[in-house]
């Protein structure tokens, strides 16, 4: 039944009669969808009182008899249901109007009737049905107009002038451009509030990741330390009383700059505006680092290389983080108890190696599988430098890392251009 339609007619209606069902023909829920009362009373008001004195100006036309009240009335009560059967008030109130224009009564406000039928149906996103219904209306006053005018009223009447029907055409025309100009803002607006919105949760999440980063790197590291110390203090606390307390005295100093850098990490989730209690740990807290890992009995090699930079805080911070989980994986997945730090600030970047001779403690693939590695390379590719981590040829493991520095080598605040010294601990 369907395909035995026209094709111009299964486009603008839609399969067989769905389109003209009161419940199929709008497929969209009705809750929450208010009916504008007000705006549908001020309209029908202005359309029939202004079609009155439209009526005395246009004496050619047929005179606003009762008929043609009812006309408008009933397309103003039409413009009722818009928002919630666009498709079907654009082709009712066009409708009405082309048995208007055919009856002989005078052009006037019964326009806006027509514009707003249109207007809501193209903002709903059923253009073509729109299109289809002003088409079928200027299509039927041209065919008024110029042929079916002698049986029609007014009584001998005459062929429309063109003139006529180029205003209806250019009325038409002005209101799907309107409408398309507005349905086309509409779209742009919801377009970027969507933008936002997925801009602000891919915000949310890389807060999360880097919040994720920040507590492993922090715990993974102390709580390494601890357990070593822990051991220790155990194994010696009957046979050497004064190692064991010197074991718990670390442990109780690595507790408490734990418990500062995750407090110093949660500050970043109070409320918006609160600046961070210290600033982020950086290269200049590698001494205390290196400490730490001394004090688990893990001998570590800092050697800089090149002109040393200030780095920017973030680079600062990633590079620090990125030394702190390489010497944190010694010191849980190596057996080796010396580790290797070099520094090399080339032009426009800086350059991290991390070595230890092994043996891996750890089982194979552990070491290069946690959720250690994945960090540093997050922290790498946030600022658009890379991390290599796995086994030596000759044994034992090694991290590299490249982290471009933003903006000229040298060009942040006190950069210090003499060969950094070697240090050792």
């Amino acid at each position: 039944m369907d395909t035995a339609r026209p094709p111009w007619a299964r486009r603008c209606l839609g399969p067989g009669w769905a389109r003209w069902s009161p419940v199929r023909a709008e497929p969209r829920s009705w809750a929450g969808v208010r009916l504008p009362w007000i705006s549908t009373v001020v309209v029908t008001v202005f359309v029939t009182v202004g079609s009155g004195f439209a009526a005395h100006a246009q004496p050619g036309r047929m005179p606003l008899d009762g008929f043609g009240r009812a006309l408008l009335l009933l397309g103003g009560a039409v413009l009722l249901f818009r928002h919630r059967l666009p498709r079907t008030v654009a082709i009712g109130t066009s409708a009405l109007a082309a048995v208007y224009f055919a009856a002989g009564y005078p052009y006037g406000p019964v326009f806006l009737t027509i514009a707003l039928g249109a207007f809501a149906a193209i903002l709903a996103g059923y253009r073509l049905v729109a299109w289809c219904a002003l088409g079928g209306l200027w299509v039927s006053h041209l065919l008024v107009g110029h042929w079916l005018y002698r049986w029609l009223p007014p009584p001998h009447d005459r062929p429309a002038p063109w003139g006529d029907e180029l205003f209806v055409a250019v009325l038409i025309v002005a209101v799907v451009a309107v409408s398309e100009l507005i349905r086309v803002r509409r779209e742009q607006l919801a377009r970027l509030r969507a933008e936002r919105a997925v801009a602000e949760r891919r915000r949310a999440d890389e807060e999360r990741l880097r919040i994720a980063r920040e507590l492993h790197d922090v715990l993974a590291h102390s709580i390494s330390v601890i357990n070593v110390q822990a051991g220790v203090g155990l194994a010696l606390l009957d046979s050497d009383p004064e190692q064991a307390r010197t074991a718990l005295t670390t442990i109780k100093a690595a507790s408490k700059e734990a418990l500062g850098e995750v407090r110093q990490v949660l500050d970043t989730l109070r409320a918006p505006g609160d600046a961070p209690r210290s600033p982020a740990p950086g290269l200049d807290r590698l001494p205390e680092l290196t400490e730490q890992a001394k004090s688990t009995g893990l001998a570590v090699t800092v050697t800089a290389e090149g002109a040393r930079t200030a780095l920017p805080p973030n680079a600062d911070l990633a590079a620090f983080r990125i030394v702190q989980e390489a010497l944190t994986n010694v010191v849980r997945h190596s057996g080796s108890r010396t580790a290797r730090v070099r520094l090399r600030y080339a032009p426009g970047a800086l350059e991290i190696e991390v070595d230890d001779d092994g043996p891996a403690t750890a089982a194979p693939g552990e070491r290069a599988g946690g959720n250690g590695l994945i960090g540093m390379r997050e922290r790498a590719a946030a600022l658009g430098g890379t991390v290599e981590a796995g086994p030596r040829a000759d044994g034992g493991f090694r991290v590299r890392a490249r982290l471009p520095l933003a903006g000229p080598r040298g060009a942040a605040a006190g950069t210090d251009t003499a060969a950094a010294p070697e240090e050792e601990s």
